[in-house]
């Protein structure tokens, strides 16, 4: 079924608060009584690059869920949705407030990232709550690999990324299970190819712009 108009309004209420307001967590921030490490300028830099590709990463979360969301038939699916794009909320606001700490800053381009997810999740909810949660889970499958590779390249002192980057890596793995329970199929591989390509682009763009 198509959004209504209301629908619309309220989905781009929160693409702009999304992209352009700070998020808000109901969790303490992982690592919060962990102390900052010493990090040469280098190290410093690398984990601020790191840490705005993940702030990028629940950019794109936030809108495909919307989107799925938006476009989603089932109740139960709509709520699967919605529970995961509030915990990708507090994502969103650990990873900033790590960016700032490391005087790093957010990906320019965040906008253009949120615009396309969006549609992506849209589309996804189109084709039936089978094919939007397995497109869900296999997200966040994809994502549980993207944050072994950060905590693989994190500098070993900055034990407060490490911590925020964990507990995400623990919070995706749980999205992608109850996915599956509430009743995602599997993606065909050239959709799951295409994912992959798709979320390279923008890793590595968003490394550096």
């Amino acid at each position: 079924m198509l959004p209504s108009i209301d629908q619309l309004i309220i989905a781009f209420d929160k693409g702009l608060r999304t992209v352009f307001g700070g998020a808000q967590s109901l969790r303490e921030p992982p690592g919060e009584q962990l102390p900052e490490g010493a990090l040469s300028e280098n190290d410093r830099m690398l984990a601020a690059s790191l840490m705005r590709v993940n702030h990028s990463g629940e950019i794109c979360a936030q809108a495909l869920y919307q989107g799925q969301a938006l476009t989603a038939r089932n109740a139960r699916a709509k709520a699967a949705l919605e529970q995961a794009a509030q915990e990708e909320t507090e994502h969103l606001a650990w990873t900033e407030r790590r960016i700032q700490d490391l005087g790093g800053r957010k990906s320019l381009l965040n906008p253009v990232w949120y615009a396309g997810s969006f549609a992506i999740g849209a589309a996804a909810g189109l084709l039936g709550d089978r094919w939007n949660l397995g497109f869900l889970a296999e997200t966040e499958r994809q994502v549980v690999k993207h944050l072994e590779g950060h905590l693989d390249r994190l500098p070993k002192s900055d034990q407060k990324s490490r911590a925020v980057l964990t507990q995400m890596r623990q919070d995706e793995a749980r999205h992608a299970t109850s996915a599956i329970k509430h009743g995602g199929g599997e993606l065909p591989g050239p959709a799951k190819l295409a994912m992959r390509l798709s979320s390279k682009v923008m890793t590595e763009t968003a490394y550096w712009i």
